[in-house]
């Protein structure tokens, strides 16, 4: 299924992309050395609730889980990239912590996705990788406009992720999204540019490049949830929620002081 907004339904889409920034912002002010992933879920959900939002993660079930997914966000740190789990895990000087959010209020859902280096340590290799995949969303999203396609979007992510020198894994990448999480269409985070569906005013898209330092090749953890790299290499993972617009594409997801 693939959802086209009406204008008049942009501005519910805005309001939920600013609390979905705004929870991350805040979750990240909040994560230090010494903080338990099980304490950022609980602020999660509280902040969720606070606001008077749904989770879109505490009932997922899809046939890749075991299972409904039964936490309020995914923290997946170090070698795991995607759909971590939070468990009982007290965060260390220089892990690299991925938080991906998604939340749903008034019908709309909204998707974002953050990397970055807890306290004082920041080794380079990492920041390198957080840098390629934002660099790599802001490319897919300057490729983001009316009349243009699924592949102009995964070309330019692609192209920034290999010059930068990571190989890429296209089983799991960006998607249509609009009262659901996640919507047709899929999109790779490579392709072939001048293919695909083609975007037009009111489709809702989350971008998220993500890489592993050296490898392509995932490993599922034993919470039949949590993605690692095969190799036990670092991870990174960006992503945004954007409305595409006459003029081009707004980023829905966009922290308020940015």
């Amino acid at each position: 299924m693939i959802e086209i907004l009406a204008p008049t339904e942009l501005p519910r889409a805005k309001e939920v992309g600013a609390l979905v920034a705004e929870i991350l912002q805040t979750l990240k002010s909040r994560s230090a050395v010494g903080t338990n992933l099980q304490d950022i879920n609980r602020w999660a959900e509280a902040m969720i609730f606070e606001a008077g939002a749904q989770s879109c993660y505490v009932d997922y079930a899809p046939s890749f889980g075991r299972g409904p997914f039964g936490h309020y966000i995914c923290t997946s740190v170090n070698d795991a990239v995607l759909h971590g789990k939070p468990y009982d895990y007290t965060l260390a000087d220089g892990d690299l912590l991925s938080l991906d959010l998604a939340v749903s209020k008034g019908g709309v859902v909204a998707d974002s996705a953050i990397s970055f280096i807890v306290g004082d340590s920041k080794p380079p290799e990492s920041v390198a990788m957080i840098s390629a995949t934002e660099r790599a969303l802001q490319a897919g999203i300057a490729a983001a406009r009316p009349g243009a396609r699924i592949g102009d979007i995964s070309h330019a992510i692609g192209s920034t992720l290999h010059e930068a020198g990571y190989s890429i894994n296209t089983k799991f990448g960006g998607h249509g999204i609009g009262s659901t999480m996640h919507q047709d269409p899929h999109i790779p985070n490579t392709g072939r540019p001048g293919r695909g569906y083609t975007l037009r005013p009111g489709l809702l898209l989350a971008l998220e490049p993500w890489v592993m330092a050296d490898t392509a090749d995932l490993i599922t953890d034993a919470d039949g949830w949590t993605l690692r790299s095969a190799t036990g290499c670092r991870t990174a993972h960006s992503e945004h929620t954007i409305a595409i617009t006459n003029d081009g594409a707004e980023i829905l997801t966009l922290p308020a002081r940015q």
